[in-house]
């Protein structure tokens, strides 16, 4: 056994700079690129891999809290970092003296900046709602949050951004168009009242599929962990951007047994093996982030082979079918999610079996899992 941990995660810190690379290719040289790290950088651990971008070279890290904004400058993280979500109030005096830039997207956050603020100044980036309905300030509000920004110069405004909601469909630009239209006409009104923020409003989708929504900086979360964020920008744009996972996730055999043919397996008995089979349990379960959903349908690889999950995936212990696998015994290590021999489980064929998308696979990873940089 390599490391000595029941579970853990190895992060391949040559796909986090592959990743990285082509993203900076992407873009146009004289825009900003952003690394999206929220979520405990869709979890593949906040601060690890903060600091590998930051060595990188990164220009921006976008959060999604502050308190994850004073976790990277406690760490000693020094590259200008964006909050994306709301901000408590009684966080913004902190987020100042820190350095956080913060997302401000609604009036009643505007007005209460002075107050919270004393003599204190923050940078913001005001957030312009194109569509989607999320956070952000309406088209027709410029004007007004304009002229409460004027006469108040402890609020600098660093940046503006947008979110689209429907970037991930090549076949259907419409609506990105539409939204990156809005967002102009809102550019266009900062700069004739003399603003010049950085204007940014291109995520991973937006950054691949749309050049000219990369504005400023690009914010790009997904692609830098080397997951794709949807089966259509893959199949747009796999054969020229070879991104590459960065996270493997990995068990070992905790126990096997041998059951005859006819036995039930695991919690209400939900499975019944048809044939006279080799088990083995593995110390891992919904605790730990893997879904139960994938219960009697997902797999594992151990030595290289598929190995299918038996019954219901328990709190702390999966069982699985290793009967192909004549030489496993305890202590081997098994692949919940990466490439072993010419065999792999991605984040993507998790996502399909259980009915969601990559990005709740990884982040939905208990964070005390021990995560290993290799």
């Amino acid at each position: 056994m390599k490391y000595q941990y029941r579970t853990w995660l190895e992060i391949d810190t040559k796909a986090i700079k592959n990743n990285y690379q082509i993203f900076r290719n992407l873009i146009f040289k004289d825009c900003k690129l952003c690394g999206v790290v929220k979520s405990n950088a869709y979890g593949h651990g906040l601060v690890d891999f903060s600091k590998e971008l930051e060595c990188l070279g990164i220009d921006f890290l976008a959060v999604d809290s502050v308190v994850e904004g004073l976790r990277l400058r406690k760490e000693g993280i020094k590259t200008p970092i964006l909050v994306l979500g709301y901000t408590l109030p009684l966080l913004v005096k902190k987020a100042a003296i820190n350095s956080l830039s913060l997302t401000i997207s609604s009036f009643d956050a505007v007005y209460s900046l002075p107050k919270l603020l004393g003599r204190k100044k923050i940078k913001i980036h005001l957030k312009l709602d194109t569509g989607m309905h999320r956070q952000g300030f309406c088209e027709d509000d410029a004007q007004k949050v304009l002229n409460f920004l004027s006469k108040n110069k402890s609020i600098i405004l660093e940046g503006t951004y947008t979110h689209f909601a429907a970037a991930k469909n090549p076949a259907f630009p419409q609506d990105t168009k539409k939204q990156l239209a809005i967002f102009q006409k809102w550019i266009k009104e900062l700069s004739e009242k003399g603003y010049k923020p950085i204007c940014h409003a291109a995520a991973t989708a937006g950054t691949i599929l749309y050049p000219e929504a990369r504005l400023d900086m690009a914010r790009v979360g997904i692609g830098l962990y080397g997951l794709w964020p949807s089966k259509e920008v893959k199949a747009f744009a796999a054969e020229r951007l070879k991104l590459k996972p960065a996270m493997r996730w990995k068990t070992i055999i905790g126990e096997i047994k041998n059951l005859s043919k006819g036995e039930r397996i695991g919690y209400d008995f939900t499975e019944r093996v048809d044939q006279n089979s080799k088990i083995a349990i593995l110390p891992v379960g919904y605790w730990h982030g893997y879904p139960r959903s994938l219960s009697s349908i997902g797999y594992v690889l151990v030595q290289g082979k598929r190995c299918k999950i038996l019954g219901r995936i328990s709190m702390d212990m999966i069982i699985i079918n290793i009967s192909d696998v004549p030489r496993a015994k305890v202590g081997d290590e098994v692949y919940l999610l990466g490439k072993s021999g010419q065999e792999e489980v991605s984040a993507d064929d998790l996502a399909y079996l259980s009915d969601t998308v990559n990005y709740e696979i990884v982040t939905r990873i208990n964070p005390l899992i021990k995560k290993v940089y290799i």
